[in-house]
């Protein structure tokens, strides 16, 4: 059995308190893995494609101010 299926069984017998524990921990874990994801493709440029396209739709009146003022 790999540790994967160890962990998901393990997680499976839990009571809820400690399920949602673990729930909060793996999204925490999660949302830090993605935040850290999403500054190294900025900093490669790798989404400076999307200022450009917000640029041309607001250039062509499709993006709006949000909030609208």
């Amino acid at each position: 059995m790999s540790r994967v299926e160890e962990l998901e069984r393990a997680i499976q017998e839990l009571p809820p308190d400690e399920f949602a524990r673990i729930a909060r921990h793996v999204l925490a874990i999660e949302q830090e893995r993605w935040d850290a994801q999403m500054d190294q493709d900025a900093r490669l440029g790798k989404l400076d494609f999307l200022i450009e396209e917000a640029g041309n739709e607001r250039h062509a009146g499709i993006l709006k101010d949000w909030p609208p003022c």
